[in-house]
């Protein structure tokens, strides 16, 4: 009998390029953290980058909102384009960031209630319609999976959350900006495995609406939340394949080795 699909059997989404990084080199002073760098990132899909402290994972997540403008050294050549746009062209940065969210390693809430840090960023950008405010603020923190622990809370300072709370509530600040993309540095890596696990789930919830790239350097936790996986070492970008291949069967020896604990 030949096989037919049935109605209740979906296609997965197609996926559309959102981002695409070529020939990208990146230079503090006269050291070359970065080198000749091909990545792409797709909708809705989530990445992990993995590697050995200090290979330039870090780096190159901060390449995708320019972060590292901050750092004077800094020199970059090469494209990176979001939606077919030079970001290190005519681009107005502060709309770059918008667009491209990040959360850091360690829970960074500001030192004012839960309500104003999910509210701040749309404050700074004009919106003062109360009503509109809340609503943002509760929508973004029900994406964030924060909403039922905090909805009595909303007044009280973010800095009697705990940590796990306190990283979910800098995932819905992030959240409430609208992004189309979600960096994230190592967001569990402060955190106990309880208040971990919950932050992958939400990850695996939030790449229905986001495209997110997380450095991580716990293997289980790439294997688990990441469609697919880039292995990073010394600068180079050595493999970047679907992860189930990259972690089964992958084409380097060194992405092998480091995979396997025998360096990193």
């Amino acid at each position: 009998m030949d096989y037919q699909e049935t109605p209740l059997e979906q296609k997965p989404p197609e996926l559309k390029q959102k981002v695409l990084v070529k020939d990208l080199d990146l230079f503090y002073a006269d050291f070359q953290a970065l080198k000749n760098i091909y990545f792409d990132l797709n909708t809705n899909e989530a990445v992990a980058l993995i590697g050995p402290s200090g290979c330039g994972k870090s780096t190159f997540i901060r390449v995708l909102n320019r972060m590292n403008d901050l750092i004077p050294t800094c020199r970059i050549t090469g494209e990176v384009l979001l939606d077919g746009e030079d970001i290190y062209g005519a681009i107005d940065v502060s709309e770059l960031r918008t667009r491209v969210g990040m959360v850091f390693q360690k829970p960074n809430p500001f030192n004012m209630s839960v309500f104003d840090n999910v509210a701040y960023g749309r404050r700074m950008q004009g919106m003062k319609d109360k009503k509109k405010l809340s609503e943002l603020v509760e929508q973004s923190l029900i994406k964030a999976a924060l909403w039922d622990e905090v909805k009595d809370r909303l007044k009280k300072s973010a800095q009697s959350l705990s940590g796990g709370q306190q990283q979910r509530l800098c995932i819905a600040r992030s959240i409430a900006m609208s992004p189309e993309i979600i960096l994230m540095d190592e967001p569990t890596s402060a955190l106990d495995p309880i208040a971990t696990g919950r932050i992958e789930e939400l990850i695996v919830e939030l790449k229905e609406d986001y495209s997110i790239v997380i450095v991580t350097h716990s293997m289980n936790q790439a294997a688990r939340i990441s469609d697919r996986c880039a292995f990073f070492l010394l600068g180079d970008l050595i493999e970047y394949e679907a992860t189930s291949r990259v972690f089964t069967q992958p084409r380097d020896k060194r992405t092998e080795d480091y995979i396997s604990g025998r360096f990193g």
